[in-house]
C-alpha cells in the first residue's frame, strides 16, 4: 500500500509539472529532468532491507528479549524486521516462513522448533534467492548460510564442571531438553564430555536420563518425580538442560523436602533461576549475553542481505554440510558472581534477583 501511494504521489507531481510546463512553454527535456529525481527517491526508499524473523515460541522467558533486541539492532542498522511466532507448531512455522518469503524479505532468520522439519524452509528461501541464518538453534540437514549461537557444547561442559566440583562422586540425574532441538543434543554432549571419564572410573552413576518434551517444566517435573521414585530419593546431583526444566526439577525436590539439599544446574539465566540461586535451591545457571547474540545476528543479516560475505573461524556440521558458524562464549554464574555478570550487564535488575533477600 505504501509503495502504491508513493507511485500515485509521483504521478500527481508529474501531472502538475506537466501542466506548469505547458503553461510556461516548457519542453520535454525539462519534464524529463523534473521526473528523474523522483524515480531515484522512490528507488532509495524501496531498497530498505527487510529481514524476516521466524521464531519457534515466545513462551519461554528469554525469547521476547531476543525478539526485541534483534528488532532494535536491525532498525539501528537501517533495516526493518517482520516477526512471526509459530507457538511451537512445525507446520505453522513452515507456513509463516513461506509467507515471509512471498512478501519479499531480503533475508530470513529462523529459530527452529524442530531442527529437522524446517529444512524445507531453507530450500524454499534459496529457490527465491534469499539467504538463511539459523539463530541460536541449528537447522539440521539443510544448506543454511550461517549459524549464530553460543557454544552450546561448552554450556554443557560448564554445567558439568560446576556440579562435579561440588559432587565429584555420586548418583546423577540428567534432565535433557527437547529431543527435537539440536541444541539439546549439543548441551548433553557437553555435559557428558565432562561426566564420561568419571562414569568410566565408577565415581559417578547416571541413575536417570530423559529428554523433556518441548522443554516444558511440567514434563521436567514429571521426569524428576520418576527419578526420585526409582531411586528412593537417593540422588546426589541433577543437571537440567535449561532453567525452565531446572524449575520443574526443583518443584519435585521441594515436594520431597530435598530442595537446596541436592545441587541443580540449569542454563539461560532466567529471572526465576537467578532468584532460586540467590535463595539456594538452584546451584548455578549459564548466562548467555543475548544482547551480543542479537546484535551480531542483526549485523550479519544486514551484511548478507547486501551480498557481503561473513567470515567465520568455525564450522558446525548439521548433517548435510559444514555450516559457517559464529559461536559466542557463555558464562557460568552462581551466587559468587551474580552481581558482576547478570546484574552488571542489566540483564536483570538487582532488586528483582534479590527480591526475598532484602539486599
Amino acid at each position: 500500500m505504501v509503495k502504491k501511494l508513493r507511485t500515485i504521489g509521483v504521478v500527481s507531481i508529474f501531472c502538475v509539472l506537466l501542466m506548469l510546463a505547458a503553461c510556461e512553454g516548457g519542453n520535454s527535456p525539462q519534464m524529463t529532468e523534473s521526473r528523474e529525481p523522483e524515480k531515484e527517491q522512490i528507488s532509495q526508499l524501496d531498497e530498505k532491507i527487510k529481514i524476516g524473523f521466524s521464531m519457534d515460541t515466545l513462551e519461554e522467558e528469554r525469547w521476547p528479549k531476543d525478539r526485541d533486541l534483534f528488532k532494535e539492532a536491525v532498525e539501528a542498522l537501517g533495516g526493518e524486521v517482520v516477526i512471526r511466532e509459530a507457538k511451537g507448531d512445525d507446520a505453522l512455522q513452515i507456513v509463516q516462513a513461506e509467507t515471509l518469503i512471498s512478501e519479499g524479505i531480503d533475508l530470513l532468520v529462523i529459530v527452529p522448533h524442530n531442527a529437522e522439519a524446517v529444512a524445507t524452509i531453507v530450500n524454499k528461501a534459496h529457490t527465491a534467492g534469499i539467504k538463511v541464518i539459523s539463530y541460536d538453534r541449528l537447522v539440521k540437514n539443510s544448506s543454511i548460510d550461517l549459524y549464530i549461537s553460543f557454544d552450546n557444547e561448552l554450556v554443557g561442559e560448564l554445567q558439568a564442571q560446576a556440579i562435579t566440583k561440588l559432587v565429584p562422586k555420586g548418583k546423577y540425574v540428567y534432565i535433557g531438553g527437547a529431543n527435537t532441538d539440536n541444541n539439546a543434543h549439543l548441551l548433553k554432549k557437553g555435559v557428558f564430555n565432562v561426566l564420561q571419564p568419571l562414569i568410566d572410573s565408577g565415581d559417578i552413576q547416571i541413575v536417570y536420563d530423559q529428554w523433556t518434551a518441548n522443554w516444558a517444566p511440567d514434563s521436567a517435573r514429571a521426569n524428576m518425580e520418576a527419578a526420585l521414585k526409582i531411586n528412593n530419593n537417593e540422588i546426589d546431583a541433577v543437571i537440567a538442560a535449561n532453567d525452565a526444566t531446572a524449575g520443574g526439577v526443583i518443584e519435585a525436590l521441594v515436594a520431597q523436602g530435598l530442595a537446596a539439599k541436592i545441587p541443580v544446574a540449569g542454563q539461560d539465566a532466567d529471572l526465576a533461576a537467578t532468584q532460586r540461586i540467590v535463595e539456594g535451591t538452584q546451584t548455578m545457571t549459564i548466562y548467555k549475553p543475548i544482547k551480543t547474540l542479537a546484535y551480531e545476528a542483526a549485523k550479519a543479516a544486514i551484511k548478507m542481505a547486501k551480498g557481503e560475505t561473513i567470515i567465520t573461524e568455525r564450522t558446525i556440521n548439521n548433517g548435510k554440510l559444514d555450516i559457517p558458524s559464529l559461536l559466542l562464549r557463555p558464562i557460568a554464574v552462581d551466587q559468587q558472581n551474580m552481581d558482576e555478570t547478570i546484574i552488571a550487564d542489566g540483564f536483570h535488575l538487582r532488586e528483582e534477583v534479590y527480591r526475598n533477600k532484602g539486599e
